[in-house]
C-alpha cells in the first residue's frame, strides 16, 4: 500500500509544470533518513524551518527601521512572511513545486545579524573571513539549529537559501552561477525583491523619510501608485512573460525590469543611505563593534564549545553568537557591558 507521501509525489508528477523540481527526485539530505509516511521532502523541510529557534527570532530583527515606535513597520518575519506569499503566488501561477519555493523562502534569512545591514557590514568588516548573511544562514539550517546537528535539509532548499541574495546587482543576472539551480529559489530570489522594494518604501513613507512626490514619477507610472498595485504590477509581468517563453527560465518585462531597478536606486539614495537612517546604522555598527571586541578579549558568555570542532576560530564563534541576536538582545548585552549602574545604598 503507497503512502500518503508518495500519492503527493505522484500528484506533483501529473500537475507541476515539466520545470518545477519535483519532492520524489530530490537530491538528498547531507545526512541520508528515513522518509516521512505523511509529508513530501519539501514539505518537511519547511515545517522545520518554522519550529526552529532562529526563525522565531526573526520577529525581533530590524528590517530597515531600528525599534520603532509605531507597530506597522516591518520586522526581518514580516519580511520573510512577505517573500513566502509572493513567491507562493507566483509558483502556484507557474506550477512550479509551492512548498519547496515555500521553504526557501522561509528560511532565506535565518542568518541575518542585529539591525539589519548593518549587522552585516560590520561583522564582515571585523571577521577576517568576511561575513555574509546568506551564508550564514545555510550555517544556520546545517550547523547551528539543534544544538550542532542542524535541520539536514534538502538539496535543493539549501541551494535557494544560498542563492537567494542579490545586493545591488541584477535582479535577473545572465549568469547562471549566480542563480539557484532550480526555478523555485529563482523565484524567491525575485520575490525578495518585490517585497523590500514595495514594503520598505510602505515604511519609508509612514516614517516621514520620503513623500509621495519624491517617488520617482515614472516608476510610479508603469508599477502603479498603490502599494498593492505596484506588486501586482511585478508580479503579473514575471507570471505571463516566463509563461510565454515557456523556456524554463524566468522572464519579465523590459520596462517592469527598468521602473524595478530605479526604484531601487530611489530607496539606496533617499532611504537606506539617507540621513534619518544612515545615522541610526552607524550606531547599530559602532554598538555591535564594541561587543565583538568584548568578546574577542574576554571570550563569549554563551559558547557552546561543544557543538564546535577544534579549529573553529573564535572570529566564527562571535559571528554565530552576534548574527543569532535580535536587537533587544544586542542592546541589552551592551547596557550590560558598558553602561554604569548606579551602586546599591
Amino acid at each position: 500500500m503507497k503512502s500518503l507521501r508518495q500519492e503527493l509525489e505522484k500528484i506533483e508528477e501529473q500537475v507541476l509544470s515539466p520545470f518545477a523540481a519535483k519532492s520524489a527526485r530530490t537530491k538528498g539530505r547531507l545526512r541520508p533518513e528515513e522518509e516521512c509516511e505523511v509529508r513530501t521532502s519539501f514539505q518537511r523541510d519547511r515545517d522545520r524551518i518554522v519550529h526552529a529557534k532562529a526563525f522565531r527570532r526573526l520577529k525581533h530583527k530590524t528590517q530597515v527601521f531600528l525599534s520603532p515606535g509605531g507597530d506597522h513597520y516591518r520586522t526581518r518575519l514580516t519580511h520573510t512572511l512577505e517573500v513566502a506569499q509572493i513567491a507562493r503566488t507566483m509558483a502556484r501561477a507557474l506550477r512550479l513545486n509551492e512548498d519547496l519555493t515555500e521553504a526557501i523562502a522561509l528560511g532565506h534569512d535565518l542568518g541575518h545579524t542585529p539591525f539589519g545591514h548593518a549587522g552585516e557590514a560590520i561583522l564582515n568588516e571585523l571577521n577576517p573571513e568576511g561575513f555574509r548573511h546568506y551564508e550564514q544562514s545555510l550555517r544556520v539550517v546545517d550547523f547551528l539549529e539543534k544544538e550542532g546537528k542542524g535541520l539536514n535539509l534538502t538539496r535543493e532548499v539549501r541551494d535557494g537559501i544560498l542563492k537567494h541574495s542579490k545586493g545591488k546587482g541584477p535582479i535577473l543576472p545572465k549568469d547562471k552561477t549566480q542563480l539557484a539551480a532550480t526555478l523555485e529559489g529563482q523565484l524567491v530570489r525575485v520575490a525578495d525583491i518585490i517585497a523590500y522594494l514595495n514594503h520598505d518604501l510602505d515604511d519609508a513613507l509612514r516614517g516621514n523619510v520620503i513623500k509621495e512626490a519624491d517617488i520617482p514619477k515614472e516608476c510610479l507610472r508603469i508599477l502603479g501608485k498603490r502599494h498593492s498595485e505596484r506588486i501586482n504590477t511585478m508580479v503579473r509581468s514575471i507570471i505571463y512573460s516566463t509563461l510565454g517563453a515557456d523556456d524554463g527560465e524566468l522572464h519579465i518585462e523590459e520596462h517592469v525590469m527598468w521602473a524595478m531597478e530605479k526604484l531601487r536606486e530611489f530607496l539606496f539614495e533617499k532611504v537606506y543611505e539617507a540621513s534619518p537612517v544612515y545615522d541610526e546604522m552607524q550606531k547599530a555598527k559602532k554598538l555591535l563593534r564594541e561587543l565583538y571586541f568584548y568578546f574577542l578579549e574576554n571570550g563569549l558568555p554563551w559558547e557552546k564549545s561543544s557543538i564546535y570542532q577544534k579549529e573553529t576560530s573564535i572570529h566564527q564563534k562571535i559571528c554565530d553568537f552576534i548574527a543569532g541576536m535580535t536587537d533587544r538582545y544586542a542592546l541589552s548585552l551592551f547596557e550590560k557591558y558598558f553602561v554604569p549602574r548606579p551602586w546599591p545604598i
